[in-house]
């Protein structure tokens, strides 16, 4: 088993990538998680193949070569099905790359397979995806957090070193938190969202998902940058993100909104409060904070986020792809066919439609934009007595599975730390800083200025080893 991304990389030029490739095989074939939905043996064994060759000819290898990789299934990879875990798109396959998928070839990877999520990356907690839930390989009788589930499920149970998932209020660094990981939500427009199936178009965002901040920013560095065929896409700055995991500290002050973090339960803020006093011996400085309008992330989330999928999720009628239940007539047919959308799905969308409806729209989805602008301004302000903005990464640690299923607005809760980054478009990173209940993991979140991640990953460096 390779826990990193350096480890692969060093048994694949030592022995082969094929033979990498076999054992990761080997691996997700074993999967008792339900981490994933589809092992692409053939496509990766090709892969890896190619790497090999490469390497024997003499020809230049990518950074990531020969590195086994899974990806969320909401991605596309040419050739292989792409469900978003849900019976809407069981079956359909992708007929071509996504952009992140693009580059990760291009890199020497090798895609493994596609990871389970929450269906059409809708849900905190891996439970409702169509095809099963996904299992927290700490403790498999709990969640392993969402909606990139199975990312975060494939890279804490060894089946890879590091994953692709996407992030829309917390999605890659909620499962990080809970399956004890690094997760990083790059800011928005840094990776291209070419491919990746849209659920809310203005937050939406593809993040690596690994063991180790060097491996996260490995994986970072391959997938980010312009792509034209993203619209939102921008052309910023690269820079070295595996060198930044090993800078240090010393100088970085820490920002603390103390009445937020407040809201978290007792011992994951003991465990928050032992990762600031470690950043502290290591150099940093603590300094208090106001997000006066973080406390709204979630309301604000939730009428945002819907309205945006309420018109995404439109174009799954039965008409152009993916499920077609026959009617009598149009309209029977495209209502049989959305009545296959799950409960969490149907949840979301019959939010988003009443949101945007006449006569609401004012009161609902314009006002919490404006309260958006709010959240963004606050963080503005923050940072002109801080470099970072740290709180926990979630309230609580992880859950037992099918504790929260009859009370949506408890696992919705669950986001009240990731969602106000989401909202202002900033970097924000999850990382490993200790245990709370029954031993669990619990993250400490750090979000920075636009295009700042080397920072955020210079902190999660500064974390490990001293979990």
């Amino acid at each position: 088993m390779t826990r990193s991304i350096g480890e692969a990389l060093a048994a694949a030029r030592d022995g082969s990538a094929q033979e990498v490739a076999t054992a990761a095989i080997a691996r997700a074939r074993d999967d008792r998680w339900g981490a994933l939905l589809h092992v692409d043996q053939e496509g990766a064994l090709a892969a890896a193949a190619s790497v090999d060759t490469a390497a024997t000819e003499g020809r230049a290898v990518g950074p990531l070569a020969g590195v086994p990789v899974v990806i969320k299934d909401n991605l596309c990879q040419r050739g292989t099905p792409t469900t978003c875990a849900s019976k809407l798109l069981e079956g359909w396959v992708a007929p071509y790359d996504a952009h992140v998928v693009e580059r990760l070839c291009a890199a020497g990877a090798v895609i493994v397979g596609k990871a389970n999520l929450d269906e059409f990356a809708m849900g905190s907690s891996g439970e409702t995806s169509a095809f099963g839930p996904t299992r927290n390989p700490c403790d498999e009788a709990r969640v392993p957090g969402g909606s990139s589930s199975g990312s975060a499920a494939a890279v804490a149970a060894g089946i890879v070193p590091a994953a692709l998932g996407s992030d829309t209020g917390g999605s890659v660094r909620q499962p990080a938190a809970f399956c004890g990981l690094v997760g990083l939500k790059p800011t928005y427009g840094r990776v291209s969202r070419y491919g990746l199936v849209a659920f809310a178009s203005s937050l939406d965002q593809v993040g690596p998902i690994a063991r180790d901040a060097a491996s996260a920013a490995a994986l970072f560095d391959v997938v980010a940058g312009y792509d034209p065929r993203d619209a939102t896409s921008a052309d910023a700055p690269r820079g070295e993100h595996v060198a930044a995991v090993a800078r240090g500290v010393r100088g970085l002050r820490v920002g603390v909104p103390r009445d937020f973090v407040a809201g978290a339960d007792p011992d994951v803020r003991d465990a928050f409060e032992r990762a600031l006093d470690r950043l502290v011996e290591r150099g940093a400085s603590v300094v208090d904070v106001a997000l006066p309008h973080a406390r709204h992330g979630v309301s604000v989330y939730y009428l945002v986020a819907t309205a945006e999928a309420s018109s995404n999720l439109a174009r799954f009628d039965g008409v152009r792809f993916g499920l077609r239940v026959e009617g009598a007539d149009l309209t029977e047919t495209y209502e049989r066919t959305r009545a296959r959308f799950g409960p969490e799905v149907k949840r979301r969308i019959l939010l988003g439609t009443y949101a945007l409806s006449a006569g609401y729209y004012d009161a609902y989805y314009l006002r919490a934009q404006k309260v958006r602008v709010r959240i963004a301004e606050d963080f503005a302000q923050a940072f002109e007595r801080c470099d970072v903005v740290a709180t926990p990464t979630t309230p609580t640690v992880a859950w037992r599975l099918g504790e929260r299923s009859d009370d949506p607005l408890q696992t919705w809760l669950q986001d009240l730390y990731t969602l106000p980054a989401s909202l202002a478009g900033l970097p924000a990173l999850s990382a490993p800083c200790g245990t709370g209940e029954a031993g669990l993991p619990v993250g400490f979140h750090v979000t920075g200025r636009r295009w700042d991640e080397a920072t955020l990953l210079a902190v999660a460096g500064a974390l490990e080893g001293e979990r």
